[in-house]
């Protein structure tokens, strides 16, 4: 008895210690990486024609920007590697953001595992996910994934004989707990995305409240730093589901993409480029179906690509949009390329959190745009440093 009750603090000290590290680790070296980047607020309701805007920190100078995939924070919190793994995906991001200084962060979806916490308040997972860009300075923006909503599986090995279960329940502030602290209820879309907003350098948005459930559907505007009018290029998230609702872009989303992009880009003339979580069924198609050969560039091609479970017009649009460069997809931890497809690129994020399946090596995928001529390079920044799979999207 004796020694399962320390086992239980040592669990519970494991997770604070990960939430700590978190929070206060690389501080020194954060320091030394000064951002002036501007951030510009159009604060508006979800539906109107403001967007979000985030200036570039000189004229001339390039826009980069780290993709943060698959963390899967939150995982088997009641054992000692869950815990442990989370910090490891910490020092991941440290390592990528230390070499690569980039002028923003985009979280693409699977911050956590939903189905593996199992106290109330999962943000205290994803803010401990997204601390290492806030931490610096930088400001960041977010997708959902299949795993950020999900409900809660009890372990079978929870259950003992008799077939009740001991309860399990991890507190960061405390080694007490209360009964409404481990209501096992999870924490949905609405609200992970409402303590999300709270932080000033997240550009995240709720989206239109016609399309909820799907949540994560915004838009935002890359400005020149002389012109902040004149946009560089338009930056789209669309929640691709699963967790709460069908693993689908609905036509509703492709609907409203279509008129937003109408309203702010009718000529086609800014660049956009594309981020959502699960891929659509367009990347079956454009896959290698072998080893990766020109003109796809990557270095993993691991497992076959998990879609959306149907297509309802988002890529026939996507593909006649002369503007639209490239779209951004995690969910397939064991592939990390981009294939042409018809005028635009189809690329996959590098699983970077030690969560989830797989034990390829981590890293990021990276992005950077220049405008004036406008130009779209992407690579990918490994956890111990090196660099792989560079190409030209645009």
């Amino acid at each position: 008895m004796v020694g399962s009750t320390w086992k239980t603090l040592l669990l519970r000290a494991l997770l604070f210690l990960s939430l700590l590290y978190s929070t206060i680790g690389k501080s020194s070296s954060s320091s030394n990486h000064h951002h002036q980047t501007t951030i510009r607020f159009k604060m508006a309701p979800p539906d109107a024609a403001a967007e979000r805007q985030i200036t570039m920190r000189r004229e001339g100078a390039a826009f980069k920007v780290a993709l943060f995939a698959d963390l899967h924070f939150g995982e088997d919190a009641w054992t000692n590697w869950g815990p442990l793994q989370d910090i490891h995906s910490v020092n991941v991001m440290n390592t990528v953001l230390d070499y690569e200084n980039p002028d923003f962060v985009i979280y693409l979806g699977d911050v956590i595992t939903a189905n593996n916490i199992m106290i109330e308040n999962a943000s205290l997972y994803w803010d401990q996910a997204t601390s290492p860009a806030r931490n610096r300075g930088i400001p960041w923006a977010s997708v959902f994934g299949n795993h950020d909503d999900a409900s809660f599986e009890w372990p079978l090995d929870w259950f003992s004989a008799p077939g009740i279960p001991p309860i399990h329940c991890t507190q960061t502030s405390s080694i007490s707990y209360s009964e409404e602290e481990c209501s096992f209820r999870g924490t949905g879309r609405l609200e992970l995305m409402k303590n999300e907003i709270k932080h000033n350098a997240s550009f995240s948005s709720y989206g239109p409240r016609r399309l909820w459930p799907s949540v994560s559907n915004y838009v935002l505007q890359v400005s020149s730093p002389n012109e902040p009018q004149s946009p560089v290029a338009f930056l789209y998230f669309l929640d691709s589901g699963g967790g709460s609702y069908p693993e689908v872009i609905s036509s509703g989303q492709t609907e409203w993409f279509q008129k937003k992009a109408q309203e702010i880009n009718a000529d086609s003339r800014v660049p956009e480029i594309i981020f959502w979580h699960i891929p659509s069924k367009a990347y079956k198609a454009a896959a290698p179906k072998f080893s990766i050969r020109k003109p796809c560039v990557g270095s993993i091609n691991k497992e076959k690509v998990a879609a959306q479970e149907a297509e309802t017009g988002i890529m026939d649009l996507l593909a006649k949009r002369t503007s639209v460069k490239a779209i951004f997809v995690g969910h397939n931890h064991g592939l990390d390329w981009c294939c042409p497809y018809k005028k635009l690129w189809l690329c996959y994020a590098r699983h970077t959190g030690y969560g989830g399946y797989g034990d390829w090596p981590r890293g990021a995928r990276i992005l950077e745009f220049t405008h004036k001529p406008f130009s779209l390079r992407s690579w990918i920044r490994m956890e111990d440093g090196n660099v792989h799979s560079e190409v030209v999207l645009s």
